[in-house]
């Protein structure tokens, strides 16, 4: 039987939650717009992460996490992203990389790869999109043959956050014949022979320093297969249920830091002897943004309680997914509207917000792509 629905924080996640917040506020906000110019984190803010635990809650203790629940781990992710959005986009893909390794990859092989990320000494990849596949994430070409007690990879993976920046990769390749069924994945450590990586000049994001991976004949031993052969899509679209919760919270934290500060700087501006906010052409679309906003994190926070019961949430993780970033983007432009001529400059954050949010409209799967999930989930397969 499954727990009941509780609206309630715990004082020990409050805790965590308040820790993160503070850490966020004093060790990232500040760099934000540093870390766009160097495109990349520095080691010593992910290390002082690791210490305090802030990668990997939801990872079991024996792989260096703290094994807590995945509401928690939202609540972390969310109270960070506030600060900077990016670092979250590692976040995400630490929790996601530590999903798939801790349940389907060999523990001794997996083991020093996942306490390496829970430490922040080690930055993984997911090497899933390629050039001609897009949102057809089950038609791969990067091929995996075996021979001997190794397999060979050969190809291109496209559109990979950290592919600049990554110590190890997953990387899931066609070792079968056409369709998902014919797929599985590797660790792949990203300083073998024959990988070489190109980065993207992107319009945001670019912290996470998204580019492309090659792969020529990459010998990877066979105890690096992750779970069963021919597996292995099956394994990543379970985990990107867990997944597209987090980037849920992980946008509409840079939404609700931007109307946190919107009904600030309104209410202490004057417009024909009255507050902004005494305009209801001003204080109302920012109602509006509280009502949608509020919903839609209640919608993700749902979806990880749901992924803690083990009860299914495909269809709300696919909402999640399309629908967060889509309104944290309008926030935050409702947001730099009212703020007016001094939020379209470079020295606030609205316009980095803008265009790191975008992204995730496209990354991690399309609007379009989690519109049919849900349909799907709803009239059945045969019907859509």
């Amino acid at each position: 039987m499954s727990a009941p629905l509780n609206f309630s924080i715990s004082s020990d996640q409050q805790a965590l939650v308040d820790m993160a917040r503070r850490f966020g506020e004093q060790r990232l906000a500040p760099f934000y717009k540093q870390r766009e110019k160097e495109g990349a984190f520095d080691s010593e803010t992910l290390l002082e992460m690791g210490r305090l635990g802030l990668f990997g809650i939801e990872l079991a203790e024996e792989y260096g996490g703290l094994g807590l629940d995945c509401v928690t781990s939202g609540l972390v992710l969310e109270a960070l992203c506030r600060s900077d959005y990016n670092i979250g986009q590692l976040m995400v893909t630490m929790s996601l990389t530590g999903v798939i390794l801790s349940g389907h990859g060999h523990p001794d092989v997996v083991k020093p790869w996942l306490t390496g990320m829970a430490a922040g000494k080690l930055i993984p990849a997911i090497a899933l999109t390629e050039p001609s596949g897009g949102s057809d994430a089950a038609n791969l070409s990067l091929k995996a043959h075996r021979e001997g007690d190794h397999y060979i990879l050969d190809g291109e993976k496209t559109s990979t956050s950290f592919a600049t920046q990554a110590d190890f990769a997953v990387v899931w390749a066609r070792t079968g014949g056409a369709g998902p069924k014919g797929i599985s994945a590797f660790l792949v450590p990203v300083d073998q022979p024959g990988i070489t990586t190109s980065a993207f000049d992107d319009l945001g994001g670019r912290a996470a320093g998204r580019g492309a991976m090659h792969f020529d004949r990459v010998s990877v031993p066979a105890s690096h297969l992750i779970g069963d052969e021919n597996q292995g899509f099956i394994q990543v679209m379970q985990g990107f249920d867990y997944s597209r919760a987090l980037i849920g919270l992980q946008c509409l934290a840079v939404a609700r830091q931007s109307l946190d500060e919107t009904w600030l700087s309104a209410a202490g501006r004057q417009s024909m002897g009255k507050p902004l906010t005494a305009h209801q052409g001003v204080s109302f679309p920012l109602a509006e943004a509280e009502t949608h906003v509020e919903a839609a994190r209640l919608l993700c926070l749902k979806t990880l309680w749901l992924n803690d019961q083990g009860l299914p949430h495909t269809t709300e993780a696919a909402m999640c997914k399309w629908w967060a970033p889509k309104l944290a983007f309008e926030t935050v432009q409702t947001c730099l509207l009212i703020n007016g001529h001094g939020a379209y400059t470079e020295e606030m954050p609205y316009e980095q917000r803008l265009r790191d949010v975008l992204g995730l409209q496209i990354g991690d799967g399309t609007a379009q792509i989690m519109k049919l999930v849900i349909a799907r989930q709803k009239a059945g397969r045969k019907a859509v």
